[in-house]
């Protein structure tokens, strides 16, 4: 007999109902048109991926190593060249610290799962990466938040503040280089008093620094990692200086905490990144990531000073924006009348070129940075960003 389910809706989850695509995902299906100029997403340049090398490495994995399509335990190889490539961050951790996860968005949700109660309070910036919206969600939170200055970063005297005046959350989220959507950098000084205060708190820190080593002008500043072991959770990833499809990405953690993520990961995805893992050990092993590293910085800074330049010679003389010595991403403010949601339809339809406005980026619906656009500089050749600025100028 077939089984046909009650007229009554199927009950969900309390938050699964508010749940929606992010604007990032919406703007997937756009950018994929061929036609589309796309400042939207945060692409790494596909004709800068290595793909040649990768190759070799990867045909020398399958060749070599009878298990590298098996399930099977993190790769012990990969941790111990993450921890000399931490060391270029001057991060010190050991083997025993670092957890592997499937890029960097899985490590956020694997923190939030690991410290956040449902009905929690996180503290973060009022305009900040979706993904941590999103990896928060399910616990439907509390959110404590506070501005950012376009020059050195998070507010940290209102982060002292909110800690004289609430219970502590359950972490505090922060980016200290290039950050997403921003472009800024936490000056030095700020991160070492955000470390004090999760110190004299007891408040953990998620470091997001999937950007840290991209960096143009001078050699980043070090994370906060550097300066705290134990109250700092570091997130990096191989997506932005690799490839965003290898999926791998690390946690600098308290060597006693990491069992227990093992177990939520386990849960999620029982280790299945396990090949990309080992062609990453390989890549390093062979010492190819210094001179990638060098390419990247030399083409994306060259491709960031065209958007700088194209902003200067085409937009409205009110505008504003911040010069980011890191990441991907360049944060700029029209006047608050201008809602750039409205902007980015007639954008697309009739210039073909796409952004992401800035109230994708806001907390708890608010819509403070509608006014704002984040562009992406990273994904395009110097002479499309110059045209596709030049687009966005005929329809502001």
């Amino acid at each position: 007999m077939r089984y046909t389910p009650a007229a009554k809706e199927m009950v969900l989850a309390d938050w699964a109902h508010e749940a929606r695509r992010s604007t990032i995902q919406d703007m997937l299906a756009v950018t994929a048109q061929p036609d589309i100029l796309s400042f939207a997403l945060g692409l790494p340049a596909p004709e800068l991926f290595p793909t040649e090398t990768y190759t070799q490495v990867a045909m020398q994995v399958l060749a070599s190593e009878s298990r590298a399509l098996q399930y099977g335990p993190p790769w012990q190889p990969l941790k111990a060249h993450i921890v000399a490539l931490m060391a270029q961050r001057n991060v010190i951790c050991r083997e025993e610290q670092v957890f592997l996860t499937t890029g960097a968005q899985q490590g956020m949700s694997l923190l939030a799962r690991l410290l956040l109660n449902p009905l929690g309070t996180v503290l973060l910036e009022e305009t900040i990466y979706s993904g941590i919206q999103q990896a928060i969600e399910p616990f439907q939170p509390t959110l404590l938040t506070v501005p950012t200055d376009r020059e050195t970063g998070m507010d940290v005297d209102a982060v002292a503040s909110l800690l004289e005046r609430q219970a502590p959350p359950a972490f505090i989220y922060a980016i200290s280089d290039g950050h997403n959507p921003l472009g800024t950098c936490m000056s030095l000084e700020k991160r070492r008093r955000l470390v004090e205060l999760a110190r004299h708190y007891h408040v953990p820190i998620i470091e997001d620094d999937a950007y840290g080593l991209l960096w143009y002008d001078q050699v980043a500043i070090p994370p906060m990692r550097a300066l705290e072991e134990g109250w700092v959770f570091y997130l990096g990833s191989f997506s932005k200086i690799l490839a965003p499809a290898l999926r791998v990405g690390w946690i600098i953690a308290p060597e006693a905490l990491l069992p227990k993520l093992s177990a939520l990961k386990e849960a999620s995805d029982i280790d299945t990144a396990t090949f990309s893992q080992r062609t990453i050990a390989a890549y390093l092993a062979a010492g190819h990531l210094p001179n990638h590293l060098t390419e990247l910085r030399q083409a994306y800074s060259t491709r960031r000073d065209s958007m700088l330049s194209a902003l200067r010679s085409y937009f409205p003389r009110e505008t504003k924006w911040h010069r980011p010595s890191s990441g991907m991403f360049v944060w700029v403010e029209l006047p608050h009348e201008v809602d750039t949601a409205e902007i980015l339809k007639v954008a697309v339809e009739r210039e073909r070129v796409a952004f992401l406005p800035g109230h994708a980026f806001d907390v708890d619906g608010s819509r403070r940075a509608a006014h704002c656009m984040r562009l992406n500089f990273s994904n395009c050749r110097a002479e499309r960003i110059e045209e596709g600025i030049a687009r966005l100028a005929r329809v502001l």
